[in-house]
């Protein structure tokens, strides 16, 4: 039998509750009929989506986890790798001639040899342009990082900085691509946050699982596609008196006449998902009455930071406007994770190409962001890690691809999707290492070469799922979707 709304996949309407379920809808919309709906409910035979009906049993984990939260830090536009977490000073050395006078003109990188003939013409014609910030050694590691993250650069012994990593897409979908591990234009798959959000189960009843802060483009606005909107990541404002769309109760009710018409809504919900059991847009409603209901004061409690000391809102720059506005996302997220919170997506400098994003006044762009992003991040992992949160909590800090090696314009710097950077902590990954490389300019990943959904493999491991078992029949994805976990990085 299969189900009209996705004809590859079988129902999961079971034939010993057909004739249950004609009854209620044969009966209407009487009292009987709420009753008996939410007795199907508890009965297991109304689904909320199609998807769940393929869950692990309970939400389980497919073995022993070593994390249980993750905090997902993504820097819209392209941050340079070679000014942040992996500096080149033969880029400086060369500076001003094109790649082609180089001793690093050629390359075995097989990404590269099918681009021979543009990477030729064009980019191999581009002149180098030096370094614009300096460098040094972080941490007893000896780590090299950017003038401009001096404060990360303070945790470097805590972090892991993967510097191989290359992507497909040389445009600004590969946010896109970042997140789902599919080019844009493959067609829309849910990204890391909606697998991780279907295949575990609830921490706190009361907050959701899956959170976004920050604004999102409209290529990048949803999570859940084909798993179902209950999947999709609920925005959250960092804003205690209107954290989310349609979160206040409607004026002049109270809690006790909230909940009366809460409890009718759900009721009457519950019916029409008899009627319709396998609709995933009805199902997250559902889903989000019951959610919106706890959320209306778990959710300003949480963003309210009256409670926290001096000490730590100067530890996320709240008293510096130029980090106020990051630093209260990431004290938001630091609350968030002891609450239980599983997935925090937070996004930085949305909007077009995103902020990130230095075609030209690279230096003064990346300047003003790494001052907004460096300290309320090194304040996240040393709060988190005092808290003994960081062990359980992966942090990762990302961006969709590089920069060029070479100029573009007078002063900026070019997409750059064959070798960039990211850096993760916490959940069982090692500190105090830089995995793989790029070639001496910065050009290729060449050394222990990682396409992104390594990284979500790496994440799903420490969360203790397996990603081929999350599958659902009818959308079995490719192999590369599913990644290599980066063992080396692992403790």
């Amino acid at each position: 039998m299969t189900n009209s709304r996705f004809p590859h996949s079988p129902s999961p309407c079971l034939c010993t509750s057909r004739s249950r379920r004609t009854f209620l809808s044969d009966i209407g919309m009487g009292f009987t009929g709420l009753a008996l709906g939410a007795m199907l409910a508890q009965d297991g035979i109304v689904r909320a989506t199609e998807a769940e009906a393929w869950q692990p049993p309970n939400g389980q984990p497919h073995f022993t986890p070593k994390a249980k939260s993750v905090v997902w830090l993504f820097m819209n536009g392209g941050f340079s790798h070679l000014e942040s977490f992996d500096p080149k000073p033969e880029v400086t050395k060369y500076a001003g001639k094109s790649i082609l006078d180089t001793p690093y003109a050629d390359t075995q990188d097989p990404e590269r040899l099918n681009r021979r003939e543009v990477a030729f013409n064009v980019e191999l014609r581009h002149t180098l342009y030096p370094l614009q910030i300096g460098y040094r050694k972080y941490g007893q590691s000896g780590i090299e990082l950017s003038d401009w993250v001096p404060h990360v650069g303070s945790c470097v012994d805590d972090i892991a900085v993967v510097r191989s990593l290359w992507t497909t897409d040389d445009n600004h979908g590969a946010q896109t691509q970042f997140h789902s591990g599919r080019h844009m234009l493959d067609g829309e798959f849910p990204t890391l946050g909606a697998w991780v959000h279907y295949g575990l189960g609830s921490i706190n009843d009361n907050l959701p699982q899956f959170i976004s802060m920050g604004n999102r483009e409209y290529w990048n606005a949803k999570d859940g596609h084909y798993l179902g909107p209950a999947h999709d990541a609920v925005p959250i404002r960092v804003d205690p008196s209107n954290p989310l769309d349609f979160g206040k109760p409607a004026s002049g009710l109270d809690r006790a006449e909230q909940q009366l018409g809460f409890e009718l809504v759900g009721g009457l919900n519950k019916l029409r998902s008899v009627e319709y059991p396998n609709d995933p847009a009805l199902a997250a409603r559902i889903k989000a009455y019951e959610l919106a209901f706890h959320m209306q004061t778990s959710v300003p409690e949480t963003l309210t930071f009256s409670d926290e000391t001096q000490a730590t809102q100067e530890l996320y720059g709240l008293n510096d406007t130029a980090t106020r506005s990051f630093g209260e996302q990431m004290l938001a997220t630091r609350r968030f994770i002891e609450r239980g919170v599983r997935f925090i997506q937070v996004q930085h400098g949305a909007g077009g190409a995103g902020v990130w994003d230095a075609h030209g006044g690279l230096k003064a762009n990346h300047a003003g962001n790494f001052k907004a992003v460096d300290k309320p991040v090194a304040g996240l992992l040393k709060d988190l890690k005092q808290r003994g949160l960081l062990e359980s909590t992966i942090v990762i800090f990302a961006t969709e691809f590089g920069r060029t090696p070479a100029s573009q314009g007078s002063d900026g710097r070019d997409h750059h999707p064959y070798g960039f950077s990211v850096w993760m902590a916490g959940g069982g990954i090692k500190g105090g290492i830089a995995h793989g490389a790029t070639d001496e300019i910065g050009f290729h990943a060449v050394e222990n070469r990682h396409y992104v959904t390594d990284i979500h493999a790496t994440i799903l491991r420490q969360l203790g799922l397996d990603s081929r078992r999350l599958e659902i029949p009818g959308r079995k994805r490719l192999e590369i979707d599913h990644g290599i976990p980066i063992t080396e990085i692992l403790a």
